[in-house]
């Protein structure tokens, strides 16, 4: 059978230009992927790059390969995006911004895997469940689903970061910054790495963080520029310092409201909803 990785490695290199900047890609050693990759030809049995200069370049095989390999691992990323489900917890805190008013309220917020939270939702133990996707197909699960906004992504810093970009201007500049970002187990990671991809940008990445709030008072420290939806950036307002850099046009943060058809007039998780249609 193809090794996969061999295949991985063999397109890396391809995307990267040469078997140097592979390396230092996946911070590996030239000499082990040199060797994965000769493994991939030898399992094969074409020759797929070849010298060029101080560079290699693709043979009739290797782009052949190469297409098919972009096909592969293409269809992987937009698997893995499919299924992250994290929204940004200011994206969330700005969305039940217009219920937190409300009398006598008691709100319970839950964090966790989204097959947990669908269930949870099913069973009537949850109102409302908020993710970057709608609900999978399945009629035993009983809940509705709706989009309720797609959030333009903009990148902010402290004062003394932003200060130091380089002229090139935006986004170009994030090449030369420390640069924060979310982990991969939200939907908005894939999508930054694919507009980064995209721009010709290899971001110096410092640090990662599952949580947005948490990575904004980092960033706020010194730290970092980082990215943010538009719908959670009034909250921005309670750390001092940060500035808006740039837009990352393209990128948006989906929000999809998920209820239980027997719950979906629940009052409170209905003003939610609608509140994002003025």
């Amino acid at each position: 059978m193809l090794n996969y990785r061999h295949l991985y490695y063999f397109w890396i290199v391809v995307k990267e230009g040469g078997f140097a900047r592979a390396a230092e890609r996946l911070d590996m050693a030239v000499q082990t992927i040199s060797a994965q990759v000769r493994e991939l030809e030898k399992s094969i049995g074409r020759q797929l790059l070849k010298s060029a200069g101080r560079g290699v370049t693709m043979t009739e095989a290797g782009e052949t390969a190469f297409n098919r390999a972009e096909q592969i691992f293409q269809l992987g990323e937009a698997l893995l995006d499919e299924m992250r489900d994290g929204i940004s917890k200011l994206a969330a805190h700005a969305l039940l911004a217009p219920v937190l008013g409300t009398p006598s309220l008691r709100l319970l917020c839950h964090e966790g895997e989204p097959a947990q939270l669908l269930s949870e939702l099913a069973l009537h133990r949850l109102d409302l469940v908020l993710a970057c996707q709608p609900a999978p197909p399945n009629a035993d699960l009983r809940v509705v689903s709706q989009r309720l906004v797609g959030s333009p992504v903009d990148w902010y810093g402290p004062k003394a970061i932003i200060d130091k970009a380089s002229r090139a201007g935006f986004p170009q500049c994030l090449a030369d910054l420390p640069v924060l970002l979310p982990t991969g187990h939200g939907a908005l990671r894939a999508r930054l790495d694919r507009w980064f991809e995209a721009q010709g940008i290899r971001p110096r990445i410092v640090g990662e963080f599952e949580d947005s709030a948490l990575m904004a008072v980092f960033a706020a420290r010194g730290l970092g520029v980082f990215p943010l939806a538009e719908l959670g950036a009034e909250d921005l307002s309670l750390l001092r310092g940060l500035r808006r850099l740039g837009r990352a046009d393209g990128v948006v943060e989906e929000v999809h409201a998920i209820r239980s058809r027997r719950g979906q007039h629940h009052p409170l998780a209905s003003q939610v909803v609608d509140a994002t249609r003025v």
